[in-house]
């Protein structure tokens, strides 16, 4: 009997708190919402299973090595996300399955994806107003662009003692874009706004697409350098896949490498998030303001497509301006879905793109921003 008592000592539920147990029931619920609900599953689902993973009592593995003893499996993993290795390379990825004829046709664009990073600045002004220090929240205002690859590398340089909470509020915001976005646009918007069909846009010539990734990358580099890891490896993908000459990278690049990353950053980030840094009052903190940069910036959007709308005399569906945010292709599949429903003649989705991956480059950007001035 002493033998089982001491036994049942040495197990991992005579050691659980009740902060892990809450944290374990959140870890199933991202599951729930992957699996079951579907929301981005890519990426919820190996969050959802590290947070079980890192709060499950005594496995250690994120436990760093001490004492000549090595350390846990995750932590050796975490360190392409502490050493900002995971995130540039999912954007290489990203770069090879994203078409960016939609912004090359319609440039203009642009600055619908731009419009829609207000919600950065905002939530930035805001956290300070809640007492967080500049680079704090700078790292907080980024989950505004929707972007949860860039808001943790900006997060690894300026705040990384936030890294676990504003990773998962990001990555939640993200996977909730089909709930948070449509009751907003709806909302800003007109029947007969949505029901706009646009005209067909012009042919983009392969010299164009090549030499679009090349000046992206120089003047990028040029304005802002240190937003050059990722859009330096956003545009090295899209080469890969417009040069036509290196399928093999590309294939890799938007398979192989890109899973590789996503899979490891999701259940390293995912295990990150102890229940001793998410049941604080910071942490409730940053939850509401990720979630009224996220909002802000579709409203932002909306209403400067809204604009557009007007100054174009009726030709741009304002819903474009919603997919300004950097959920790639989520947003954009918004503003299709919600065009669909008030016109079934209306198809928004290539439209949708071009301020959806102008998002991206804007969120990258402002983050290159943020890390000049505090980093």
């Amino acid at each position: 009997m002493e033998e089982v008592l001491r036994f049942l000592g040495m197990t991992g539920l005579a050691h659980l708190t009740a902060g892990q147990a809450a944290m374990l029931v959140i870890g199933l619920l991202f599951l729930y919402a992957a699996i079951i609900k579907r929301y981005e599953p890519l990426v919820l689902l190996p969050i959802g299973f590290g947070i079980i993973l890192g709060n499950l009592p005594l496995a250690g593995l994120m436990r760093p090595p001490s004492d000549g003893a090595v350390g846990g499996l995750l932590y050796y993993l975490f360190q392409g996300v502490w050493l900002a290795i995971f995130p540039p390379l999912i954007f290489l990825g990203i770069g090879a399955l994203t078409d960016f004829g939609p912004l090359i046709a319609r440039p203009g664009t642009l600055m619908l994806g731009a419009a829609a990073q207000f919600g950065i600045f905002f939530a930035y002004l805001g956290a300070l107003g809640m007492g967080f220090l500049p680079p704090e929240a700078a790292s907080i205002g980024i989950i505004g662009g929707a972007d949860g690859p860039t808001a943790i590398f900006l997060t690894t340089k300026l705040a990384p003692h936030l890294l676990g909470p504003i990773s998962v509020a990001a990555y939640s915001y993200i996977g909730l874009v089909p709930l948070i976005q449509p009751p907003i646009v709806r909302a800003l918007t007109t029947p007969e706004e949505r029901a706009v069909v646009m005209e067909q846009m012009r042919t983009v010539s392969k010299r164009e697409r090549i030499l679009f990734p090349i000046v992206v990358t120089i003047v990028v580099g040029l304005l802002v350098p240190n937003s050059l890891s990722l859009i330096g490896m956003l545009m090295l993908g899209n080469l890969f896949r417009e040069s036509g000459v290196v399928r093999r990278f590309a294939r890799t690049s938007e398979n192989e490498i890109a899973n590789i990353a996503t899979i490891f950053l999701g259940v390293t980030i995912g295990a990150s998030a102890s229940a001793e840094t998410f049941f604080t009052p910071r942490f409730l903190g940053i939850l509401l303001l990720g979630l009224v940069a996220f909002i802000v910036s579709t409203v932002s959007g909306i209403l400067f497509g809204k604009l557009v709308y007007r100054l174009s005399g009726g030709k741009v569906n304002p819903l474009i301006g919603a997919a300004g945010v950097s959920a790639v292709p989520e947003a954009a599949r918004v503003a299709q879905h919600i065009g669909q429903e008030a016109n079934p003649r209306n198809f928004l989705l290539m439209h949708a793109m071009g301020p959806n991956v102008a998002g991206v480059i804007g969120s990258a950007v402002a983050a290159g921003v943020f890390l000049a001035i505090f980093g």
